[in-house]
C-alpha cells in the first residue's frame, strides 16, 4: 500500500472514533441526568480507576501508556460535560459574579497604596503606572505590604512577582499562602540596571556594591568583570541608592534605576548593565476585597493537589479540555508538609466566558485546597 492508502485507513478509523465519541458523550449526558436526579456526584474515583485499569489491560503492554493518557483526557472531558449539564451551583462563582457587579466600571485614578522600599523603588514606578495620583505608604518588607492590606490601612498594595531574567520572587509566593487578598491588576515594567555612585567616584574606585538580590542576579555578567568588589544584598534597589547617598564613603555604589540618580543626587557611571536588554519585572496590584474591573482576561489561582501520580495532570487536562491557556505554573513547598507543594497558575481567559465559569465549578473536585486569587487586566 502507498501513503494515500494508509491515510484512507486512518480516515476511516477517525470516523469510527468520532462516531464512538458522540455515542459516549450522549450516554454521559444520560448518566449526568441520572446522577442529578439522585444527588450523586459527577466524579466517581473508584469507577474511573477500575475503568482505566481495564482499558490498559485491553490495550496491551505496547499501547497501555498511550491508552492511559488518552482515556484520562476523555474522562476529564466527560466530567466537564456532565457538570455543564447538571450545572452544579458554585458559591465561588456566585461571589465572582457579585464582585463584577459591585466593582466600579473604571479603575481608580487615586488611592492609598502600600509599596516595599523607599522613594525611587521600582514598585513606586509601577505604582505610578497603575495610578494617576497614588498616595504611597512605604513598607520595610514585602510582608508589610500584605499586612497593611489585611489591616485595612490602605486599599491597594503593589508587589513584584516575577522577573524575565531572575525568575519568580519566591518570598511573594510564600506570603500568598499566608494572607487573604485579591489581585485586581498587574503591570509589566522594563528594568534597566545602572551603577550609581557619589559624584567623582569612578568604576575602578568601587569596593562594595549594594542592591536587591534580584537586581544582582540580573547583572551577573557585568559583575564578573569587577575584581575584588564586595556585593551586598539589601532590601530594595532604591534603598541601595539611598545607602550610597547617605554614606560618607566614596568607594561604594548601588545597582539601581535612573530615577534614583536624580532623586538622590548620584552619578550614573555604567548604564543598562543587566545581562539582557529584554528585562522586565511583573508587578501585581492587590486589595483586601474582591474587585473585578471590565475587560478582566487573566486569572490567578493557587491549589494543593493530592500527592499521587497524575494529580497535577488532571488539573492541566481540565485547562486543555476547556481551551484555557496556561501562561504560568509555579510551585512552592508547603511549610507544614513534607515534600508537598502549593501550585500557582496564571490563566488567560475572559472572566465572562462560559469556559471560565465551568472551570471554577469543576476545580474544587480536582484538588485538596483551592484558592482563587483574582481576575484582572495586565498593563504592558
Amino acid at each position: 500500500m502507498d501513503l494515500n492508502d494508509l491515510r484512507q485507513i486512518i480516515d476511516s478509523a477517525d470516523y469510527e472514533i468520532i462516531h464512538a465519541l458522540r455515542n459516549r458523550m450522549e450516554t454521559s449526558a444520560r448518566i449526568a441526568e441520572y446522577k442529578n436526579e439522585r444527588g450523586l456526584p459527577v466524579y466517581d474515583a473508584a469507577r474511573e480507576r477500575q475503568k482505566l485499569s481495564d482499558i490498559c489491560d485491553k490495550a496491551g503492554d505496547d499501547l497501555s501508556v498511550y491508552a492511559a493518557a488518552l482515556y484520562s483526557l476523555i474522562f476529564e472531558i466527560s466530567r466537564s460535560y456532565q457538570s455543564k449539564i447538571i450545572n452544579e451551583p458554585s458559591k465561588l462563582m456566585e461571589n465572582i459574579l457579585s464582585a463584577i457587579d459591585m466593582t466600579e466600571k473604571e479603575f481608580p485614578r487615586r488611592a492609598v497604596v502600600a509599596c516595599q522600599g523607599v522613594e525611587g523603588a521600582y514598585a513606586q514606578i509601577a505604582c505610578d503606572r497603575l495610578f494617576d495620583i497614588p498616595n504611597i505608604m512605604y513598607m520595610n518588607n514585602f510582608e508589610g505590604v500584605f499586612s497593611a492590606i489585611d489591616a485595612g490601612l490602605c486599599r491597594y498594595g503593589v508587589l513584584p512577582i516575577e522577573n524575565s531574567t531572575a525568575g519568580s520572587v519566591n518570598k511573594i509566593y510564600d506570603l500568598m499562602m499566608r494572607y487573604n487578598f485579591n489581585i485586581v491588576r498587574s503591570v509589566r515594567l522594563k528594568i534597566d540596571c545602572n551603577i550609581l555612585t557619589k559624584k567623582g567616584t569612578g568604576l575602578s574606585d568601587i569596593k562594595e556594591i549594594y542592591s536587591h538580590e534580584h537586581a544582582i542576579s540580573q547583572c551577573t555578567d557585568f559583575l564578573k568583570t569587577l575584581k575584588n568588589v564586595i556585593i551586598t544584598v539589601c532590601e530594595n534597589t532604591a534603598v541601595a541608592a539611598k545607602i550610597v547617598a547617605d554614606s560618607d564613603r566614596c568607594d561604594i555604589a548601588a545597582i539601581s534605576s535612573r530615577s534614583c540618580m536624580s532623586l538622590y543626587d548620584l552619578s550614573c557611571i555604567a548604564e543598562a548593565i543587566q545581562d539582557t536588554g529584554n528585562n522586565y519585572t511583573r508587578f501585581i496590584c492587590i486589595s483586601k476585597n474582591p474587585e473585578i474591573y471590565p475587560g478582566a482576561n487573566k486569572t490567578s489561582i493557587m491549589m494543593v493537589v493530592s500527592n499521587k501520580p497524575g494529580s497535577l495532570y488532571k488539573v492541566l487536562s481540565k485547562f486543555f479540555a476547556l481551551g484555557i491557556n496556561l501562561v504560568k505554573l509555579e510551585s512552592r513547598p508547603l511549610p507544614d508538609r513534607d515534600f508537598e507543594v502549593m501550585f500557582y497558575f496564571d490563566l488567560e481567559t475572559s472572566v465572562y466566558s462560559s469556559q471560565f465559569a465551568q472551570l471554577i465549578c469543576d476545580l474544587d473536585g480536582l484538588c485538596e485546597k483551592f484558592k482563587y486569587l483574582g481576575s484582572y487586566t495586565e498593563i504592558i
